[in-house]
């Protein structure tokens, strides 16, 4: 027990060496290259913090264990948007462009939406069951390249997103060993305490249920949670939002696609709740957005999403 004990402190303090690595490295990357701290968000480090997610939707898919694999990105996104993203707001405001507005934000919605649409289709039409087909996979997967794609070929540097930071910025070559470096410090740390948690767990008498509601499910988001607080302390607002959107859109198109196609997934366990919250985070996220002045994510909304998140885990604890 007292070595897993250190080994679960240790995870943290990795989680936490590499979140600092992983923000500082990719902010630099973006002033190198000249592309926003958005842009960063949403491909490095979002792809970054979701390896977790992907790892274990990807393998569940290959055990056959479909729930699991859909149950994993459903949970990841709900914690995604409603604790983290809801943690950040309180922190600083995170502001909202023009582009966020008309493009990533909807597209948060559609995609949570098309999920339902596709993984419903069965028996909504009166022909099977809950399932997202190879088919399905390879509408998610279509539209994820062309999202990401058009997203960097229309990224462009706005005075408002522009890094604060004085001075000259790193090296290139240093900031990528912080980026990658960061990264790795992430899926290690995020490793140890899921891995020791759950034992620890395990050995004080908790339940599967329990562990796996709680432990696994804040395990797989540790990267995202880590890196999001970091860069709301850090005040880079715009690489918080980049990465949650990113993250969520990840979780739904590129891993639910690519687990879809190596197994069709059966969702007999995802009630209809599920799915009206991942989709209810996704709505008040552009609600908020829409109703502040200033296009800012701010208390208010920050405190909804949190709500909405406790609220969820209390209907699951109930049930």
């Amino acid at each position: 027990m007292a070595l897993q004990i250190l080994l679960l402190i240790g995870g943290l303090v990795l989680v936490l060496i590499g979140a600092e690595g992983l923000v500082d490295g990719s902010s630099n990357i973006a002033r190198k290259w000249g592309v926003s701290e958005f842009i960063i968000g949403l491909t490095i480090v979002a792809f970054g913090t979701s390896a977790p997610e992907m790892v274990v939707s990807f393998i569940s898919s290959i055990e056959g264990r479909s729930d699991m694999a859909v149950g994993n990105i459903i949970g990841s996104n709900i914690f995604n948007t409603a604790f983290i993203l809801g943690l950040s707001a309180l922190i600083c405001p995170i502001f909202v462009t023009k582009s966020n507005l008309r493009k990533d934000i909807p597209l948060n919605i559609i995609a949570a939406a098309l999920l339902i649409i596709l993984g419903i289709n069965g028996t909504l039409f009166g022909i099977g069951e809950n399932v997202l087909s190879r088919a399905d996979g390879v509408i998610l997967l279509v539209l994820f390249f062309a999202y990401v794609i058009y997203s960097i070929k229309k990224d462009k540097q706005n005075d408002e997103e522009e890094s604060e930071e004085e001075g000259k910025p790193k090296k290139l070559w240093i900031s990528i060993v912080y980026t990658v470096g960061g990264l790795a410090c992430l899926i290690l740390g995020g490793e140890l305490f899921v891995d020791n948690a759950e034992a620890i767990a395990h050995e004080v008498g908790l339940s599967d249920k329990f562990i796996g509601i709680t432990i696994l499910a804040l395990g797989t988001s540790l990267p995202e949670l880590a890196t999001g607080l970091v860069a709301a302390f850090k005040g880079k607002s715009q690489m918080v939002l980049g990465d949650i959107l990113g993250s969520n859109i990840f979780n739904i198109l590129l891993i639910l696609g690519g687990a879809s196609l190596i197994n069709p997934l059966a969702m007999h366990g995802i009630t209809w709740v599920d799915f009206a919250v991942v989709l209810l985070c996704s709505v008040v996220v552009l609600a908020g957005a829409l109703l502040s002045k200033k296009k800012q994510l701010r208390f208010g909304t920050g405190t909804t999403l949190i709500l909405v998140g406790v609220a969820y885990m209390t209907y699951l604890f109930i049930n």
